[in-house]
């Protein structure tokens, strides 16, 4: 009897133990089994834990699990905020940088010939080009070159006067010497002179020299009737003189530009928002993609004036044309040295901009929200930071990845 006792003694207590250890493992499990929510298919923002209609339309509620992102520990709360002021993302973050970047400015343009370079050929006295040594645009010409043969009566009359007060009245060296100096101040050289006293003989067909070295082109604003409207388009186009043999032309007439060659500037277009970053002297780094040529300047002008078509500025930079050979017309790429900024810097992909204001997604935990910050310069892809950030924020790497778009964005600022 008693050892029967016993047996049952013991079988007693193995069956609590084993009822001991049961329990916390059901508990586990009743845990670990998601509470049933129901929810309205249309509002989902009503949540019953009982079935029923929804208060707002009457739907039928319907039972759902929990959300991934539940079962991944964000809070069915976190889940439901707008979304055009926090957004749920495991897109990549970054920090912003405390560093001095090198500000530079991107600038395009052309090489154009040096405009202060340019000398007038006009006409010193009226008469008709008999015959003419300038055939084209372009062409080389030295100073001393005869360039046109003119026939002038004017010239032909005072060239007469000099020879018959140096043949009937020799001794009135006060006439001789002021008529000597008429036909200087018209254009005659000293050598011509020379061979009409010595000769006798006036020159009907009077040559004409060059008092310039250079390029030989066409006149834009001419007086004369078929000259080229536009002179950029002869430097395109190569078009034909307009003065030709046979032509008369009246004095002080312009016929001809000179141009060095060897003197050309780069015609650069700066952005609106850099031209407060560009001061004179300024190093530039030019280069010339059709020529491969690359070649250092600084900045000699500033064009005082805003451009209305393209809402740019131009600025010029002076180049020596000597030792190259640069072509006028080339596009010129450039990169402008404007000093250097201290302070935090972001990509440039991190930052949307609003119009008025500037926003980046502040990294909140799991989450992204809508942050306002004031930006400064921009340099190529970094963008510098005044505030609203710290070194230690993290920020969306790409902040237009989150915006579905941007005029819906409603930052903490304007709530």
């Amino acid at each position: 009897m008693k050892r029967n006792w016993k047996s049952i003694s013991l079988l007693l207590i193995t069956l609590f133990l084993a009822a001991c250890k049961e329990r916390p493992k059901q508990a586990a499990v009743q845990q670990e089994q998601p509470q049933a929510i129901y929810t309205c298919p249309m509002h989902p923002q009503v949540h019953e834990d009982h079935p029923g209609n929804c208060p707002i339309c009457g739907m039928t509620l319907v039972k759902k699990t929990a959300s991934p992102s539940e079962q991944a520990g964000i809070s069915l709360q976190t889940v439901l905020q707008p979304v055009n002021g926090a957004v749920v993302s495991d897109i990549q973050a970054v920090m912003p940088t405390e560093k001095t970047i090198i500000d530079t400015v991107s600038a395009s343009g052309y090489l154009a010939f040096d405009t202060r370079t340019y000398n007038n050929i006009a006409a010193r006295f009226s008469g008709r080009i008999e015959k003419l040594y300038i055939k084209y645009a372009f062409q080389e010409i030295h100073k001393g070159q005869r360039i046109m043969d003119v026939y002038s009566p004017e010239m032909v009359t005072a060239q007469q006067d000099l020879l018959f007060l140096q043949r009937n009245s020799p001794g009135e060296t006060a006439l001789i010497d002021a008529a000597r100096q008429k036909l200087s101040l018209l254009g005659m050289t000293g050598t011509q002179l020379r061979e009409l006293s010595r000769t006798g003989k006036a020159f009907y067909s009077l040559p004409v020299y060059s008092p310039y070295e250079g390029h030989v082109h066409d006149v834009a604003h001419s007086q004369m009737a078929g000259a080229a409207v536009n002179e950029a388009n002869d430097y395109a186009q190569n078009m034909p003189l307009a003065v030709k043999e046979g032509m008369f032309v009246q004095q002080g007439q312009t016929l001809f530009n000179v141009v060095d060659p060897h003197s050309l500037w780069a015609e650069l277009k700066i952005k609106q928002t850099d031209a407060e970053k560009i001061k004179l002297l300024q190093s530039v780094s030019l280069n010339i993609p059709d020529q491969q040529m690359t070649m250092e300047g600084k900045v000699d002008f500033i064009e005082p004036v805003q451009q209305n078509d393209d809402r740019s500025t131009s600025i010029r930079v002076y180049l020596n044309n000597h030792q190259h050979e640069m072509k006028v017309g080339s596009l010129v790429r450039a990169e402008i040295a404007a000093g250097s900024k201290a302070g935090l810097w972001l990509p440039r992909t991190a930052v949307i901009s609003l119009g008025q204001s500037h926003i980046v997604w502040l990294k909140d935990g799991r989450i992204y929200r809508a942050h306002v910050v004031q930006t400064g310069t921009q340099n190529g892809e970094q963008v510098q930071v005044l505030s609203g950030l710290t070194a230690q924020d993290s920020v969306a790497q790409n902040a237009q990845y989150l915006a579905d778009s941007d005029s819906f964005i409603k930052t903490e600022d304007h709530e």
